[in-house]
């Protein structure tokens, strides 16, 4: 499976190119290179850290598969039927992670990575979340119940990952029946906005018609405005990842009431106590969400040296990670965390040297040090 995503990675490449390309020929251009470098980095952040949690990718869903899912009938799921109810059943129950990862706190918190550009497109698309599956798993475990044996619950994953890869475009208009039944760019543009109506709207991955269902669709009228209601306003991948947990963990440790502080991570984000935690309520609150201040975007443009040497380090960070991808099944777990480390450490650099914390210098000198730490590690 790791070896399919590197087949694919130049494949995104290559798109995201010719969106930009396209866009900027029309005079409608959807990309700022510190926002994609940002998009970007948070993917292939996901893609290492999904190698030293495979217990939570695929490892529960296969004890479970084992000890309570129906004897596999291989010929019945062998079928193009077959696979194509093995594709629905992943899109519906993804519907139902989806959704909680909005109207639950400790689950938004790991999916707010998704939504914290500013922009929506293809770069946009590859910005996936790190920790959802460290949750997440639990919603897939009735598609082991049912049977689906756990490779082909892995490929239908990956099937409707990549069908919403191209519904991340401001360049595809309204497309008349097919977004009655599909997850499409104009569906999928009112889920990423933060505009009033359009909040907790068409959680659907790859089918709309989830939503229709359950009374959480909304179609595309006024402009959409993109990212989060609480901007992150970093460039820094880690804070990116974390910034949300932290809101929960200073919120529920100012909370007086135990059952409150529990209650900070399980209802809805942005929900404070009330009554006698009404002073915390007003101390942490969010200030009034203003859409023309959503409207205003964050970090100003990078240079033409600073935007080259940027390139340059998430170029070398992406073909190290495919390199990492390509071999990680001959790897021990050890090796696993420190390569997966050394690419962190990589990113993590390139987005403070955008954000302009540090110079060239630094990042020259933790790129150094990872190639010298991958070495150590090889020849041990």
């Amino acid at each position: 499976m790791d070896k399919i995503i590197v087949f694919i990675l130049p494949v995104f490449v290559v798109l995201i190119g010719a969106e930009f390309a396209y866009g900027w020929f029309r005079q409608r251009n959807t990309y700022r290179l510190n926002d994609a470098l940002s998009s970007l980095s948070q993917g292939l952040i996901s893609q290492v850290l999904a190698l030293v949690t495979q217990l939570f990718q695929i490892g529960l869903y296969i004890l479970v598969f084992n000890a309570l899912g129906r004897t596999p009938n291989v010929r019945f799921w062998d079928t193009w039927y077959g696979w194509l109810i093995a594709i629905v059943l992943f899109d519906f129950f993804d519907y139902w992670l989806h959704r909680a990862g909005h109207e639950c706190a400790v689950m938004w918190a790991a999916h707010v990575v998704h939504h914290q550009s500013q922009h929506f497109n293809f770069s946009t698309a590859l910005r996936q979340e790190s920790t959802v599956a460290l949750i997440g798993w639990i919603f897939y475990l009735p598609i082991a119940v049912i049977g689906v044996p756990p490779e082909q619950f892995g490929i239908a994953g990956l099937v409707v990952l990549l069908y919403q890869f191209w519904i991340h475009t401001e360049h595809v208009g309204k497309l008349g029946w097919f977004d009655r039944v599909f997850s499409s760019p104009s569906n999928h543009r009112v889920h990423h906005a933060v505009n009033d109506q359009y909040l907790n709207k068409n959680y659907g991955g790859m089918f709309v018609i989830w939503d229709r269902m359950f009374g959480t669709f909304a179609e595309e009228e006024e402009p959409c405005v993109y990212g989060t209601r609480t901007p992150l306003r970093s460039w820094d991948p880690g804070w990116a990842i974390f910034a949300e947990y932290w809101s929960l963990v200073q919120a529920s440790r100012q909370t007086r009431s135990w059952a409150d502080k529990w209650r900070i991570w399980l209802k809805p984000p942005g929900w404070r106590p009330s009554g006698s935690g009404a002073d915390l309520q007003a101390e942490l609150a969010a200030p009034a969400f203003d859409l023309d201040a959503a409207r205003q975007l964050y970090g100003e443009p990078l240079g033409t040296r600073a935007a080259i040497f940027a390139a340059v380090q998430f170029a070398l960070m992406m073909g190290a990670t495919a390199g990492y991808l390509w071999y990680a099944e001959e790897l021990s777990y050890a090796k696993e965390l420190g390569l997966t480390a050394v690419i962190v450490g990589g990113l993590w650099a390139l987005g403070a040297y955008v954000q302009r914390r540090v110079s060239v210098m630094p990042v020259v000198l933790v790129d150094l040090a990872g190639l010298a730490a991958a070495v150590l590690m090889f020849r041990a």
